[in-house]
């Protein structure tokens, strides 16, 4: 039987996201989000719970979340849920579950701008490899009811 991984999160950027730039300049940022719900507990009393997730995203995704995102900011992340595990300084096993994203649209207004928000899809890297394969993801932006393409190599063009 087929399985699925696939995960939907809207939250807000905990910090401005961290780029690095690997070896044949493949891009990758990586930033905390923030997502709440409340509820009501037996008391009656409202409660609120606050889950952050680690997000990572790769090549264009990478580049325009470097350029556009920012602390605080609303964002909408499609991806699937990755776990890794790694030793720490004293020997003891440790994981880290983040979130690998192929989509993201920005849903707060861009600073000094008019409002807007924009969506664009891009390629996570093979895990079989173990590093990251150099094909172009595609991305795709949309604003004020028109939607143009673009490459993920020329994140200037972006029409809103």
């Amino acid at each position: 039987m087929a399985s699925v991984n696939k995960v939907i999160l809207i939250g807000n950027l905990g910090k401005d996201p961290e780029v690095r730039h690997l070896e044949g300049g493949v891009a990758v940022a990586r930033f905390p989000i923030a997502t709440s719900e409340t509820f009501k507990d037996k008391n009656g009393e409202r409660q609120e719970r606050t889950e952050w997730h680690n997000i990572v995203l790769w090549r264009g995704l990478a580049e325009v979340a470097e350029k556009y995102l920012r602390k605080g900011q609303s964002v909408f992340i499609e991806g699937k849920i990755r776990t890794n595990s790694y030793q720490d300084k004293e020997g003891v096993q440790r994981y880290s579950t983040e979130i690998v994203a192929d989509n993201m649209t920005m849903l707060s207004a861009r600073e000094g701008g008019n409002g807007g928000s924009g969506s664009f899809q891009g390629s996570a890297p093979s895990q079989s490899s173990g590093q990251a394969s150099s094909g172009q993801g595609s991305a795709a932006a949309s604003g004020k009811g028109n939607a143009s393409a673009f490459q993920n190599d020329e994140p200037d063009d972006l029409p809103f």
